[in-house]
């Protein structure tokens, strides 16, 4: 936890605060605050226990994190650079609940928003939005993770309804779900289905040993035979776009959120280093950890200035895909160096849950590799810098 003998100028060298209003440091502050009071007390034991801490999840629909840049429904109906901001504060508390915000709202609420019926909406949206119901979004499959037209799971008719069979992995949040949005591949192409986890033939199994996002739930999806009404199906998209459209959301909230990660252990770190004597002086007084300080902040003030531009773009909507892979792979990579430098300023002192820079690194490992690795962005650029695609 930070330390009140933190200047100003050292958590916001170039008052960044500066170029938000005043209703979007509310927001921040008011989210900010929650993480203080529910989440940094207790992350240590949750991330130990790999204990997703489901009891804190109506209390985030109170503030309006669920759903939060969708409208109507209960949703909050907030801006991208809000919604932003929020994924900023929940991952400086740990990566794996802001991931849970980004899997209910950017892609299971996303879904059912922007593709759904009205029947769909009104059913799932309220709930979700209030934290009452839980959704997962089922796309990633055992063999097919960075190739998404590879699944190989299918939904087939059957008389007036449907009935999908397949498996998915790394399905965030799917055993304690109360609905799933599945992908699979029909004889119209991929389409997406609402599915109840109740329903027969459904199985989800968290995986389990984790070194990363312990304090969230990562699954296995077994679809065994399972039927569905025919007004299962999303009816306003066919084909990998509807996913893809979902994964942007969910990519957005990333490069917001890896920074307060980094941000984070750059001050927990800066906080040991005011602190911690060596050899008669503070070890802030040495010109390497200086060093260390310097280059954490250069990065992470570059990062939220690339996050709050690509914010801009998104309200302005101006933005592009390949815009939202820039700052993915930017700031998630640059988070993780920092993660790991804060780190060493600590010693060994640092490779205990006492200290959050090590946790945030391990996180952010998964979170470098889910809703697109490196190299799937580093091509998504390349193909918008040369006009050439490097991949099918």
């Amino acid at each position: 936890m930070p330390e009140p003998d933190i200047t100003a100028r050292a958590r916001d060298y170039l008052d960044l605060d500066g170029l938000l209003t005043a209703e979007e440091r509310a927001l921040r502050d008011q989210v900010r605050a929650f993480v203080d009071a529910r989440i940094r007390p207790n992350i240590a034991r949750w991330y130990e226990d790999a204990h997703f801490p489901r009891e804190i999840v109506p209390e985030m629909g109170a503030l309006g994190l669920l759903g939060m840049h969708l409208t109507g429904y209960g949703c909050a109906g907030r801006s991208a650079v809000e919604y932003g901001l929020a994924a900023l504060e929940l991952e400086a508390g740990d990566s794996g609940l802001r991931t849970f915000v980004s899997v209910q709202g950017s892609l299971a609420m996303s879904a059912i928003h922007k593709f759904g019926t009205e029947e769909q909406k009104r059913t799932w949206l309220p709930g979700m939005a209030a934290g009452d119901l839980i959704g997962c979004f089922g796309l990633t499959e055992p063999d097919a993770g960075s190739d998404p037209a590879g699944m190989t799971t299918t939904g087939r008719r059957d008389g007036d309804g449907w009935v999908l069979d397949g498996a998915k992995r790394w399905i965030g949040l799917a055993s304690v779900a109360d609905v799933a949005v599945i992908w699979a591949r029909t004889d119209e192409g991929v389409r997406g289905f609402v599915v109840p986890t109740d329903a027969a033939g459904f199985t989800a199994t968290a995986i389990e040993p984790k070194l990363s996002m312990r304090a969230s739930i990562q699954c296995d999806i077994a679809l065994d035979g399972v039927r569905l009404p025919a007004d299962a199906v999303l009816p306003a998209v066919q084909g990998l776009r509807g996913p893809f459209t979902c994964l942007n959301e969910a990519r957005y909230g990333i490069m917001w959120g890896a920074m307060g990660a980094a941000r984070d252990a750059y001050e927990t770190a800066l906080a040991y280093a005011l602190r911690r004597r060596q050899f008669g002086e503070p070890i802030a007084a040495f010109q390497l950890t200086q060093q260390k300080l310097v280059d954490m902040v250069l990065e992470i003030q570059k990062g939220l200035l690339v996050a709050l531009h690509t914010g801009r773009l998104k309200d302005a909507g101006a933005l592009a895909p390949e815009q939202i892979s820039f700052g993915k792979l930017n700031n998630v990579r640059e988070a993780i160096a920092i993660c790991r430098e804060a780190r060493t300023i600590l010693g060994g002192n640092g490779v205990t849950l006492e200290h959050s820079p090590a946790r945030h690194a391990n996180n952010l490992e998964g979170v470098r590799t889910y809703e697109g690795t490196d190299e799937i962005h580093t091509l998504i650029m390349g193909r918008a810098v040369t006009g050439i695609p490097a991949f099918a």
